[in-house]
């Protein structure tokens, strides 16, 4: 069995990439705070939870992966695909509430996860994977959304964090920065005022210049560039290397 464990799933590139790990056999357990879009699947598990809920996810979570460990899988991988942009905004304008809710879903509950993954299978015959879904923002700076690229370089810390401290087995710990893609996420990029997000023209320019590609194609070349194909440790893989 390979099973695969997949955040954010309710649409998008996380629905996308579950439908995908499907469609090649895989066992794919959706974490999401409601259901996703497509149709039921035999080998699909949804289980509802609000990543932003920090302290208790891994709770929430664990029996999903008792579940999986127990069915004693050749391979299983983890993406850490889940993301939100709420928070945007200049810092000086935003509320306490506001940071902490950006960076537990981008960046905490990711940590939270991929902790998990490690203590629940750390049977070192088991091919292992965490992919985590980063964005040209861990290193581009856009301003009024500096939550998001704050996030979004902590997870590619976290990535190197685990290729630094599991060498010896055959887990692998990877990053994908996955282009710019057709989501809800840049829809409501594009609505919002210059005074909220000054880089707003940048999102309505991938819009009018057709640079958006379909979660659907991404997701393709995710599972079998990064996830069936062999990978190296640690590093951070661009759309362009898909």
């Amino acid at each position: 069995m390979r099973a695969a464990i997949v955040t954010g799933v309710s649409r998008g590139l996380g629905d996308a990439l579950a439908a995908e790990l499907l469609s090649k056999g895989w066992h794919v357990v959706g974490l999401a705070r409601t259901p996703p879009e497509r149709a039921a699947h035999a080998a699909y598990r949804f289980v509802r939870c609000d990543l932003g809920e920090t302290a208790t996810l891994a709770d929430v979570a664990r029996p999903a992966f008792d579940a999986i460990a127990a069915g004693r899988p050749a391979e299983v991988c983890l993406i850490n695909n889940a993301a939100t942009i709420a928070g945007v905004g200049v810092l000086g304008a935003l509320t306490p509430a506001d940071i902490a809710t950006s960076l537990a879903v981008n960046l905490v509950a990711p940590t939270v996860l991929s902790n998990l993954f490690c203590a629940v299978f750390d049977d070192d015959s088991v091919e292992r994977r965490i992919v985590n879904v980063s964005s040209g923002a861990a290193q581009s700076t856009l301003p009024g959304e500096a939550l998001y690229c704050v996030a979004k370089a902590g997870l590619e810390m976290l990535t190197r964090s685990l290729a630094a401290e599991h060498t010896s087995g055959r887990l692998r710990a990877i990053t994908v920065r996955p282009g710019i893609i057709d989501t809800a996420m840049q829809t409501f990029a594009r609505t919002q005022s210059k005074t909220t997000l000054p880089s707003v023209d940048l999102f309505k320019d991938f819009h009018a210049s057709g640079k958006l590609v379909p979660p659907d194609v991404v997701a393709r070349k995710i599972v079998d560039r990064l996830v069936l194909a062999p990978v190296e440790h640690g590093r951070t893989y661009s759309y362009a290397e898909l």
